[in-house]
């Protein structure tokens, strides 16, 4: 069924249909445009989405934790799934809507020209039905002028008054009437004849070859929309494999989750090594008090697993000691050592630090034997370079690594130091007997417990002072036997005096307080015969002092009046 042969008189129609059939085409187009942009737009968001999420700091920094790791895993997934909706949306927009838009304007020229074509045959048709209908009316005239014609001659050919002239006259007269009409009679048959022969090729050839075209070119939109309709489909079902792989990797980031392995990783990161804190020994403060027979209460017989209440080792003051832990932690500048840090924890920050430096030092031996190597190419080819011009960088590069040696060598020793403190903590176990009583472990600044008093007694840095000769050698001053509340009470002490530094002190023990020279420093504890005073700075910020690094000045009253030690 063609449009040629039954639509051969719809010409006004089929231009309309043809009309419509592009417009709803660019109507397609148009909807495949703002799919491409919601597309754009949801990778978009899913991309800042994502870059919201993820960690903005270094490696080093972020939780190794699994949840972590699988959440960053899933960010990395969602990442590459915005990627291919960003691939949707350029496919849709280079596969489907432009080939649309390119696909309507060609629909558009070829509809220009077949209409064209239609009107130009239609307009030729009318023009031969008009020089037809021309000559049929000129014809139709000729013969009524030249029946005019005979009737008047018959006229006069009957009438006996008429002279003779007048009937040759008119019967002249009817001859050339009558060819006039016999010429517009064959003029009107010529017309005629090839109007209808236009006429049938117009309606039998140009008409429907015409509207063959239109139909074919209709045909073709219908087709090329089937085509772009599959194709819409074909852009999502190729990303869909790459979107399962995105979504497998959520899920097998989801099941990489592992509660025991975060656990593990809370135990490392946050392992002091501390051993927990002894049994504390029972201190009866009885012992002079007089009992009567009839009390019914049980003494405590005398000198039978009675401690005697130490002063200096009161139960108050031990109990902060050594469950500073569980409160307020001190606090303590960052030091060198990492011996401001658990031990633990500074083993692992020591090892760290010796694994970075190994690796720079490894660079410099590498950076050594390349500068070695062009050297010895340079002294036996003379003419590539001169030898002596990388002596300079060789001689640094040597530098660099006697550095690099002597800061892994000091590290390894505060490693093995610490080692060695974890290990000797490690075989120690403390006393469960409360009825026992056993030497009382005094702390050190660092926080370990240690049997021996000796070990207390720690040396500050030799600070010499080169103005006064008889000024007390700063070595003599030991650390205090206990730091007594480890800095853990919410309320600040009062202030009982103030201090100058005679000498700078750089504090690197845990509990002490870095002072520099002539820095005057609040008292707030006296100086219990350990040669340690506690001080406060007016930052706030409190700790031990060597006494023989200050001159102190203690308030005796509320007038201000003070005396000088």
């Amino acid at each position: 069924m063609t449009w040629g042969t039954e639509l051969w008189d719809q010409f006004e129609n089929l231009d309309k249909h043809t009309q419509w059939g592009i417009d709803f085409l660019e109507r397609y187009a148009k909807f495949v445009k703002e799919r491409l942009e919601i597309e754009q737009t949801y990778a978009k968001q899913l991309r800042n989405l994502v870059k919201k999420y993820c960690p903005k700091r270094s490696k080093d920094d972020e939780p190794r934790f699994s949840s972590c790791m699988s959440f960053y895993s899933i960010l990395n997934e969602l990442n590459d799934y915005a990627g291919q909706r960003e691939v949707v949306a350029e496919e849709m927009g280079h596969n489907v809507y432009g080939e649309l838009m390119r696909y309507s304007q060609d629909l558009k020229s070829e509809r220009k020209h077949h209409l064209q074509e239609g009107r130009k045959a239609q307009q030729y048709l009318d023009q031969c039905w008009k020089h037809m209908d021309n000559s049929k009316k000129k014809f139709e005239r000729e013969c009524k002028e030249a029946e005019k014609s005979q009737i008047s001659y018959d006229r006069l050919d009957n009438d006996i008054n008429a002279t003779k002239s007048e009937v040759e006259k008119a019967k002249s007269q009817l001859y050339l009437r009558t060819h006039s009409a016999d010429e517009s009679k064959n003029e009107y048959a010529a017309q005629l004849q090839n109007f209808n022969g236009e006429q049938w090729k117009h309606f039998n050839v140009a008409i429907p070859q015409i509207f063959k075209n239109l139909q074919d070119m209709d045909e073709r939109r219908t087709v090329k929309l089937g085509e772009t309709y599959q194709s819409f489909a074909e852009v999502e079902r190729r990303v869909v494999p790459i979107i399962s792989k995105c979504l497998e990797g959520m899920v097998t980031a989801a099941k990489a989750v592992d509660q025991r392995k975060d656990s593990a990783i809370v135990v490392e990161s946050f392992k002091s090594g501390f051993e927990p804190p002894g049994d504390f020994p029972f201190e009866d403060y009885s012992q002079n008090l007089s009992r009567t027979g009839s009390d019914n209460t049980i003494s405590t017989p005398k000198n039978e697993g009675v401690v005697k209440p130490d002063p200096k080792h009161s139960i108050s003051k031990v109990a902060k000691n050594k469950l500073w832990l569980f409160g307020k932690k001190p606090k303590a500048p960052s030091l060198e050592d990492f011996s401001h840090l658990p031990p633990e924890q500074r083993r692992k920050r020591l090892q760290a630090r010796i694994d970075e430096l190994s690796k720079e030092l490894q660079k410099e031996v590498d950076q050594r034997d390349a500068l070695n190597k062009m050297k010895d190419v340079y002294e036996k080819n003379p003419q590539m370079g001169d030898p002596q011009s990388l002596q300079p960088k060789i001689s640094e590069t040597m530098c660099n690594m006697e550095k690099l040696r002597s800061e892994i060598h000091k590290n390894e020793s505060w490693l093995s130091e610490v080692e060695g403190k974890v290990s000797t903590r490690g075989d120690r176990r403390p006393s469960a007997d409360v009825n026992h009583h056993t030497p009382h472990g005094r702390e050190s600044p660092e926080g370990s417990y240690t049997d021996d008093p000796s070990q207390e007694h720690r040396s500050p840095p030799h600070q010499p002072d080169p103005r006064q000769a008889h000024q007390p050698d700063p070595r003599q001053a030991h650390q205090p036997d206990e730091f007594d509340d480890e800095f853990d009470n919410d309320d600040p002490l009062p202030v009982l005096g103030h201090c100058k530094a005679l000498y700078s002190f750089d504090g690197q023990n845990e509990g002490t307080l870095l002072m520099k020279e002539d820095d005057v420093l609040y008292i707030i504890e006296e100086d219990k015969g350990d040669g340690w005073t506690r001080a406060r700075k007016q930052s706030g910020e409190e700790g031990y002092v060597p006494t023989s690094y200050v001159e102190i000045a203690m308030e005796k009253n509320s007038k201000g009046a003070v005396t000088y030690i």
